[in-house]
């Protein structure tokens, strides 16, 4: 006797066994696992370390800034300033939490967590630990001005124009 043509369809979908659910589950676990494996795998082909931007660069001869100016890097985070004593460079990466700060009127505000510095790089207000960072300018040889974003120098330190090479 066979079976009705009917009752075979009924046969087919009836539901998954447990045996063969928890065998599924267990394949598809393998299989991601392998695969995040070799996605770790091929990871190390990569260079742990890429290339960062130079930490010391030009900025332009001393000519380039009269009395009262200021000029933002943006790519570096840095701004620079000249008055009658000379230029000074000061960072624009908040001390809180590393955001980049933005010059206001007579002060700069850091966008993230609120903190506020005056115009030599005081804290105002805020979390902020400590003040924005000064960094060094040098005169190279051919008479172009460098900032050293590397080497903090203290609060109110200058490049003096007396200082400076032909």
């Amino acid at each position: 006797m066979s079976i009705p043509e009917t009752f075979k369809n009924v046969e087919e979908s009836s539901p998954m066994s447990r045996r063969d659910f928890l065998g599924l589950v267990a394949a598809w676990m393998a299989a991601s696992s392998l695969g995040c494996a070799l996605i770790g795998l091929m990871k190390f082909s990569m260079p742990a370390l890429l290339p960062d931007i130079p930490k010391t660069f030009k900025i332009g001869r001393l000519e380039d800034y009269p009395i009262g100016s200021e000029k933002i890097f943006e790519e570096r985070k840095v701004i620079v300033f000249r008055d009658q004593e000379g230029l000074y460079a000061m960072s624009l990466i908040c001390t809180h939490l590393g955001c980049t700060v933005s010059k206001q009127v007579g002060q700069f505000d850091c966008p993230c967590h609120g903190s506020k510095f005056d115009a030599m790089g005081r804290v105002k207000a805020g979390p902020a630990p400590k003040p924005l960072s000064w960094l060094k300018i040098s005169q190279l040889p051919d008479g172009k001005l460098d900032v050293n974003a590397m080497r903090e120098v203290p609060m109110g330190t200058k490049f003096n124009i007396q200082n400076r090479v032909g």
